[in-house]
């Protein structure tokens, strides 16, 4: 330690003294005051949390690690960007009411880990590939999902490269990372009350193997700015030279649904079809490409990408374009689940703290927190209903059973019509509302926040709700989600009702 003070990463931080506030008007006293108890509250938690520095979870520090740069991004940049000084971080996320490390996960990964605890389930090794492939079938996981990234951004970076691309493959749930000649499979899940939850499995026979959870090298990429303040995934395209290094000073694009085709899959393998649309994937770079400079088509609209390396060791020689893009659309998605459950939780814990405080009704309401839960249920429907998105600039194609097998998992109503159909021409989905609507993440937020999504939902299925960030929603497509909503979820039949 320096002997500087820890750092601590929360909302909290930079709170102003509101002592010299008491002069305001009488009309305002009683909203000081409440807002200096909140604040007393809240640095009565930060100075509870100072005491507990001793406690791992809680805390993430580069000091004493082998290997600071195991995310991808060189020690020396975070050590000048950190002022030379260890960095102490106590997230909000690791607080009560979520209490992130500290909390017990239930999730699919957990469930199969009880499995193979009392011998209902078992995972066999395979030599060339661990235990991927049973993890995968054990977890329903398809094959056909496999995607393949060879920039070095994830925790195996020494293994991975053009030559060795990590397989990433996923379902609705569950993410399956495989690096050929790596030493664990990386694995992580949307945990309803937890957000993204990380694991490792050794790819090494074991009597008993065991997912491992991880926090602490995980959530230093998976834990801040990129991820919005949450667990979460971070989907990156990047200018990656010859040996799979991102060349930083060339920056990256996030990938989500609102990134144009053109800025995806910078060090991305992509097989499939895309018209005389582009895309940054299947080739490497010694720069950012300025405009007017010639462009390298070599890696646009490929069957398979077998001839770019070796892939005898990986399940299938594809890392579908229709599977890339669900990725792009899921990983935010779930981000941004955790994020509304996260704020809206946190902020009716403070609140009842606060009303503890000042002797207010249980139930009082601030509105500090309806604000909160109005923005959480906002940032849900911006994203399920795909606000943002550009259109396709030229339809899209895969070059595996994915698409077919991901349009059968998901219900459909009476006309046959299903939040999992794809359109593929002019955008990714047929009827652009999220099929995540039906996951549990979405069922376990709070009720308030759920309540206010279902209103604002109702608002733009019915027309009420004409604002511009809506207008690719065109009335027929807003009555055929509607539909297939009343069809096909309970909440959304009551919900969504005509007066």
């Amino acid at each position: 330690m320096t002997g500087k003070s820890p750092r601590l990463r929360s909302r909290d931080r930079g709170q102003c003294d509101l002592g010299h506030n008491r002069t305001l008007t009488s009309g305002l006293q009683k909203t000081i005051v409440a807002m200096e108890v909140d604040v007393n509250v809240r640095n009565r938690v930060e100075a509870a949390l100072m005491n507990t520095f001793r406690h791992p979870p809680a805390l993430r520090s580069f000091r004493g690690r082998r290997n600071p740069s195991s995310c991808g991004v060189p020690f020396a940049i975070l050590w000048v960007a950190m002022g030379a000084a260890p960095l102490l971080a106590v997230d909000s996320f690791e607080q009560p009411p979520i209490s992130y490390s500290d909390s017990r996960p239930a999730n699919a990964i957990e469930e199969l880990n009880d499995r193979l605890g009392s011998g209902a389930a078992r995972l066999v090794f395979d030599h060339s590939l661990g235990y991927l492939r049973s993890v995968l079938d054990l977890l329903q996981v398809p094959i056909s999902s496999q995607t393949l990234v060879f920039s070095k951004t994830s925790l195996q970076q020494r293994h991975i490269s053009p030559r060795n691309p990590r397989a990433i493959y996923f379902n609705d749930e569950v993410y399956v990372g495989f690096v050929r000649g790596g030493d664990v499979l990386e694995l992580s899940v949307a945990d309803p009350q937890l957000g993204t939850v990380f694991y490792t499995l050794d790819q090494a026979i074991r009597e008993r193997p065991t997912f491992v959870r991880q926090t602490n090298d995980c959530l230093i990429c998976h834990g801040g700015s990129q991820t919005r303040g949450v667990p979460g995934h971070i989907v990156r395209s990047v200018y990656a030279d010859r040996s799979g290094q991102p060349i930083f000073s060339a920056g990256s694009h996030r990938v989500d649904d609102t990134t144009p085709l053109a800025d995806r899959w910078g060090g991305w393998y992509v097989s499939g079809r895309h018209g005389d649309a582009t895309h940054l994937g299947n080739v490497t770079y010694r720069k950012r490409p300025e405009e007017g400079d010639e462009r390298d088509t070599t890696g646009l609209n490929q069957s398979d990408v077998s001839p770019r390396f070796d892939s005898s060791g990986y399940l299938t020689p594809h890392s579908d374009l229709v599977a890339l893009s669900v990725l792009a659309h899921q990983t935010a998605a779930h981000t941004i689940l955790a994020k509304a459950s996260f704020e809206a939780r946190m902020a009716i814990y403070r609140e009842a703290a606060l009303n503890r405080e000042l002797g207010e009704p249980a139930d009082h309401r601030w509105p500090s927190t309806n604000t909160i839960l109005d923005s959480a249920a906002t940032s849900l429907i911006d994203c399920f209903l795909f606000s943002g998105a550009p259109a396709l600039p030229a339809p899209i194609e895969g070059t595996t059973t994915f698409a077919d097998e991901f349009v059968k998992r998901g219900p459909a109503d009476g006309q046959g019509r299903s939040l999992r159909s794809l359109d593929l021409k002019n955008r990714l989905f047929r009827h652009p509302c999220s099929f995540l609507i039906y996951s549990k993440s979405f069922d376990s937020l709070p009720e308030e926040v759920r309540r206010r999504f279902w209103e604002k939902m109702k608002a733009v299925l019915q027309g009420k709700d004409t604002s511009g960030k809506y207008a690719h929603l065109f009335p027929a497509e807003r009555s055929a989600i509607c539909d297939i909503l009343v069809a096909t979820k309970p909440e959304a039949a009551r919900d969504l009702a005509p007066p």
